[in-house]
């Protein structure tokens, strides 16, 4: 199916499926990140799926197209980029699949049933405060900087969106993760797997990837490190098993 484009709106190969997404480079484009968030999520076959503040609905487009989960729903508080994720999903025929939704993950729990889903997932804004920020309505700024949402509104609805037993997996940055693991546990989404991840072997880690589990009981695996380049510019095997080269 053709879908109309928007603006500086383009469509680029996810290399996956066939599957296509419309992203527009003056607003926000998914990165890295999104893509190992992805690959670090584990769905079981017919398990139903949120990713909250999907953005351009990247991160339920690879999941479909990566596992055999039943169903994929996805929130997203603004307007533009939920109507870009929407036509993605008509572009790859997976309006059957994956559903977008408009609204506040602050809200979630009132958007979406109680205990309802296997897995969440989240690629939230990383930044505290306004430092970097020139204007606080711009998609850019709203994606990476906590002006609408705070790390603990995504742990809080997390938790009260999954079923027992059910995971919650979130790529951030490692400068937080002591907050992280501590909120977590503070809804009772025990911290079961991580996984640092590091641009260059000798240098520090820029990601991290973890998992919880509701009600899980204490026991956390800390996963090899992921290292993304093995040269500059060369991606290492890993990486390019993730992306699916």
């Amino acid at each position: 199916m053709e879908v109309e484009l928007k603006g500086k709106e383009r469509i680029d190969d996810l290399q996956r499926n066939g599957y296509r997404i419309i992203q527009n480079p003056e607003k926000f484009c998914f990165g890295m990140d999104a893509v190992l968030l992805s690959g670090f999520t584990k769905v079981k076959p017919g398990a139903a799926v949120l990713d909250m503040g999907t953005g351009t609905g990247i991160i339920p487009i690879l999941l479909e197209a990566k596992t055999e989960a039943a169903h994929l729903s996805a929130l997203e508080i603004q307007e533009e980029s939920a109507d870009m994720a929407r036509r993605s999903v008509l572009l790859n025929h997976l309006e059957n699949k994956i559903d977008i939704v408009t609204g506040d993950i602050k809200e979630a729990d009132q958007i979406f049933k109680a205990a309802s889903f296997d897995v969440v997932t989240c690629n939230p804004p990383y930044m505290i405060g306004q430092h970097g920020i020139t204007n606080p309505d711009t998609p850019k700024a709203i994606a990476r900087h906590e002006i609408l949402c705070t790390l603990e509104d995504v742990v809080r609805n997390a938790a009260k969106l999954l079923k027992p037993g059910g995971s919650f997996c979130m790529v951030h940055r490692p400068f937080r993760l002591a907050e992280i693991i501590t909120l977590m546990t503070k809804y009772k989404l025990e911290p079961k797997r991580m996984q640092l991840v590091y641009p260059f072997v000798d240098k520090e880690p820029n990601m991290v990837l973890i998992e919880g589990c509701r009600g899980g009981r204490p026991r956390m695996t800390v996963e090899k490190p992921l290292i993304i380049y093995k040269e500059p510019n060369v991606y290492t095997d890993e990486i390019y098993d993730v992306y699916g080269y």
